[in-house]
């Protein structure tokens, strides 16, 4: 990659003007912006679309529970935590408004005016009770009294029966029922979502083949629909006058109290129970429920008005990922064989592999196969000593656990530190927690005040050459689930000075070691800040040497004030940064003076950019550096993470050659960050080829594995 970086004009800025960041809260409402246009993007596959409707819904749920939660708790304590951009609590979520109700209004018109058409033109019809015929309807009535009803608590709100209490996340129908002496009266009716489908069939015998694609017709309605009509049933002698969906989200925050009398475990569980009574931050209504209706639960779940919000599309989009269950392969994504190196390929001898050589795994282009075979070869190799690893987020059936379990029974050493802090994954983690301490293992919990979410894994063999450790270390989770559909890195080592430092780091988190510094790892909280803006300066000194300075990074989030502000140094001194960034970016690229240099794009597609990469050129000795850790406050302040150099000097090249370069390249699904916190589409210019980087790794699976 060739450095273009011109010094930067004469202009004085100072680095710590609040102009100079974009707001965290507003970018992230960009980053939506750029999963609805995976929504609206044509060339995906149908249902592939939908599910990136549902992503949009799931991402707004998490925003608000984490983040707005947290806004609206220092606006109530007055306890302002003043971040890089300047603005209040207040403003924010007055911005936040503002950019949000467009959000809101495309996901109605992507839902209404684009999805539902073509769900229809490949005979999927999601009805409304409206369009039903007569035994279409009947067949539902009949479903509702055998399956719906019996599971159905209405609650009456009155003079002498209580606002009910309404659980997070939960759709519900507010309903208007009349007596006999013409008065009007409020109940909530929860919709069972989870219980049953939110998009529910209608029955097969009612539905025929519609001739439109030669197959037969399938058919939903959506649950809450087909309770509000038929809510006669659940107020026998009433009148119903009318129903109304809402949903509310609140506060996700859990609050860990640590009492000399318990342990962090109970302490984490009782926080999580905590959970679904936490605060409501957030109302949404349908589009049609009267205003009076709206300011009485605003007024009894005491939200403002500022948090309110009308949804144009059906409420709790989070659902929809129901539909990639339809058994419709053409309007999927295409399956993909994951590539497995061939040294890798028997999986009773990966180990004998890795000694020979190191090996870098790009997933999901790359099989996650080969991480499991090391494991469980290790689990029961009498040469194998020990296992430690790292565990933040596991899939349920883990193979991951089913190996640590299974070395634990063979007699091995065995050393999991569970990440019971995980947000959202508090009770799966609790209960791998408990499943690996019955077994055996050694399990321990990281520190109260940080989260271990680096990414690694340690396996003490004893060999001729003596004992040799061989160390995974990774930018994603163990999860067989999520390499499937994440974009990440891992790299498998046995080098000496690798495996001391990982061996360090284990004794840190497990034991009362104090060491805050190691040979080649950069480690959060104590030296990965620092360690990445040394590099930012020492790439500054080389340019002056040079004048060939070049930085490239690749990573999820860019938020902490003091790298940014590294960076926009760097570039005032002439040096060219390329930053790809998948999701937060305060960094304001593109102003004169300050960061003209600086070029920042985002790859949004079919798999989650997860990977970090940080490249430095380095007046020719190139560093290439890989690791859990973005560079955002809560990565470097308040989570033990990690970073490492990659000493394979032909792995590392391949890196960049093949991985990095690619996807800065990206001219397809890439967007570019302006100066404004905008972004725009990345195009190819004229007598370029279009380049969409995720289907290039698909197309050239294996490639980065070439001895070069």
């Amino acid at each position: 990659m060739v450095s273009t970086g011109q010094p930067s004009s004469a202009l004085v800025h100072s680095l710590d003007d609040p102009d100079n960041f974009i707001n965290r809260e507003l970018s992230s409402l960009e980053f939506n912006k750029r999963v609805m246009e995976e929504a609206m993007d044509r060339t995906h596959p149908l249902l592939e679309r939908i599910k990136f409707l549902a992503i949009c819904g799931s991402n707004l749920d998490e925003f608000f529970m984490s983040r707005v939660s947290d806004l609206r708790r220092q606006m109530v304590r007055g306890n302002f935590k003043f971040t890089a951009d300047g603005m209040t609590p207040s403003q924010t979520i007055d911005k936040v408004r503002q950019n949000l109700i467009p959000i809101l209004k495309g996901h109605g018109s992507c839902w209404y005016e684009e999805l539902l058409p073509l769900l229809k033109g490949e005979s999927i019809h999601v009805h409304s009770w409206g369009d039903l015929d007569e035994e279409q309807s009947n067949a539902l009535r009949q479903l509702f009294e055998r399956e719906i009803y019996p599971t159905l608590t209405p609650l009456a709100f009155d003079a002498w029966r209580p606002f009910p209490f309404i659980s997070n996340l939960t759709t519900n129908l507010a309903v208007i029922v009349r007596n006999n002496q013409r008065k009007d009266n409020f109940a909530r009716v929860k919709v069972p979502v989870g219980i049953f489908p939110r998009f529910v069939p209608i029955p097969e015998g009612v539905c025929e083949d519609d001739g439109i694609s030669g197959r037969p017709t399938l058919n939903f309605i959506l649950l809450e629909d087909l309770i509000a009509a038929n809510l006669d049933i659940l107020f026998p002698g009433l009148e119903v006058v009318a129903s109304y969906p809402f949903r509310i989200t609140r506060d996700a925050e859990i609050s860990i109290q640590l009492e000399d009398s318990s342990d962090l475990l109970t302490a984490v569980e009782e926080g999580v129970e905590n959970r679904r009574i936490g605060s409501p931050v957030r109302l949404e209504v349908g589009p049609n429920m009267p205003e009076w209706m709206v300011e009485m639960l605003a007024k009894k779940l005491d939200l403002p008005k500022y948090l309110v919000f009308q949804s144009y599309a059906p409420i709790g989009l989070v659902d929809f990922w129901q539909m990639l269950s339809i058994d419709r392969p053409e309007l999927k994504d295409r399956v993909f064989s994951p590539y497995v190196p061939p040294e890798l390929s028997n999986p009773e001898n990966v180990l004998e592999a890795l000694k020979a050589r190191d090996c870098l795994l790009f997933h999901p282009y790359d099989s996650f196969g080969p991480v499991v075979n090391m494991l469980q070869q290790a689990a029961n190799d009498p040469d194998v000593l020990a296992i430690k690893i790292t565990l933040y987020r596991i899939d349920k059936q883990s193979p991951v656990i089913d190996a640590l379990i299974q070395a634990r029974k063979n007699g091995k050493q065995v050393a999991a530190v569970v990440e019971l802090k995980a947000k959202f994954d508090e009770e799966n983690n609790i209960s791998f927690a408990r499943a690996l301490e019955q077994e055996g293992v050694h399990v321990v919990y990281g520190p109260l005040d940080l989260k271990v979410h680096a990414k690694i894994c340690l396996i003490v063999k004893k060999e001729k050459r003596g004992i040799v450790r061989y160390s995974h270390l990774g930018t994603g989770n163990y999860n067989n689930i999520t390499s499937r559909l994440y974009g990440d890195l891992g790299y498998i080592t046995t080098n000496p000075e690798i495996g001391t430092d990982v061996s360090n780091l284990f004794n840190a988190l497990t034991g009362y070691a104090g060491l805050t510094s190691y040979k080649r790892l950069l480690v959060a909280p104590q030296g990965l800040r620092s360690g990445i803006i040394e590099r930012i300066n020492r790439e500054i000194d080389s340019h002056h040497q040079t004048g060939n300075g070049y930085i490239a990074w690749k990573l999820n989030g860019l938020l902490d004030k003091d790298v940014i502000k590294a960076l926009y140094q760097a570039s005032q001194e002439g040096i060219k940064i390329d930053l790809n960034v998948r999701g937060l970016c305060s960094l304001r690229p593109g102003v004169r003076g300050l960061s003209e240099n600086i070029n920042v794009t985002s790859i949004v597609g079919r798999f989650l950019e997860h990977s970090r990469i940080y490249y430095f050129r380095n007046g020719g000795k190139e560093e290439v550096l890989i690791g859990s850790s973005d560079m955002m406050p809560r990565n470097l302040d308040r989570r033990v993470e990690m970073l490492f150099p990659i000493h394979d000097e032909k792995i590392a090249s391949s890196v960049v050659k093949h991985i990095l370069s690619n996807h800065l390249k990206d001219n397809v699904k890439s967007r570019r960050l302006l100066s404004d916190g905008s972004y725009e589409r990345v195009l190819p210019k004229e007598g370029e080829a279009a380049l969409d980087s995720q289907k290039w790794f698909l197309e050239n699976r294996g490639v980065w594995h070439e001895r070069m």
